[in-house]
């Protein structure tokens, strides 16, 4: 059953979002001007992904993951076709209304961090809410209960520097948390870490996911892809398989 539920969600149907969609993308085109050629980096793609999925992206280099990642974040525009992100049409915003989207309805978590090297670890959580207007009381007690989500309540007044690349990537993923984004989008989150630390912060997805937080991880790692409980394969622009992770088929049956 959930197979086939999977299966489904990633054919085009022309319909709008339901109330449990947070991605819907209806025949989604994105085409360079490389010269006197035209590049489709997507063709046509078509996908839905529900509240509190936890869904892979992968595909080798070339095929379109980074390109429809950058447009689900809405950090760029289709060519054409529709994109719906938590009921809001987001193929026809202008740059500014995309901004206050992209800010309000995505956690970013990049293989990189992005972090401000002067910063304190809680400096950096409370970014979104400095660029939003939060008070700054407000901002506080939120920037601080991110951190303690995340286990670095004793390490937020640390710089960058003085913090591993683990707990680094932990300050990255409180600031995605901190305005309770309908989405979490991780690219390649864990990229610049050893395999041992790589685990633990897979683990925290597992728990923020538990917690009902949607998760995309874009990845060319199949054994951090096994983390998720559907995985998108995308190849030359197109969706070549959607279907459940090996971790989901391998779960014992429920009691209903």
């Amino acid at each position: 059953m959930a197979s086939e539920a999977l299966v489904g969600s990633a054919v085009g149907t022309g319909a709008a979002p339901a109330a449990n969609e947070v991605i819907v993308v209806e025949n989604l085109w994105k085409t360079y001007d490389m010269g006197s050629e035209k590049v489709n980096a997507l063709r046509g793609i078509n996908l839905r992904i529900r509240h509190n999925e936890y869904v892979a992206i992968m595909g080798p280099s070339g095929s379109g993951k980074s390109t429809f990642m950058n447009v689900i974040g809405c950090l760029d525009t289709p060519t054409s076709g529709e994109y719906w992100l938590n009921g809001h049409r987001v193929s026809d915003l202008n740059d500014d209304e995309l901004a206050r989207i992209r800010n309000k309805e995505i956690g970013f978590v990049f293989q990189t961090f992005n972090l401000l090297a002067r910063a304190t670890a809680l400096h950096n959580v409370e970014l979104p809410l400095i660029y939003n207007g939060t008070p700054s009381e407000e901002r506080l007690e939120r920037a601080k209960a991110a951190l303690t989500a995340v286990n670095l309540g004793t390490r937020m007044y640390h710089k960058p520097n003085e913090l591993s690349g683990g707990q680094r990537q932990r300050v990255a993923i409180a600031r995605a948390l901190i305005n309770n984004p309908s989405i979490i989008l991780a690219d390649e989150p864990t990229g610049n870490l050893d395999s041992k630390t790589g685990v633990e912060i897979m683990a925290l997805f597992d728990e923020l996911h538990s917690r009902g937080n949607t998760i995309i991880v874009v990845t060319h790692e199949p054994d951090i892809a096994e983390y998720a409980h559907r995985v998108v394969h995308i190849r030359d622009g197109e969706i070549a398989s959607d279907e459940p992770s090996r971790r989901l088929r391998e779960q014992p049956p429920t009691d209903l």
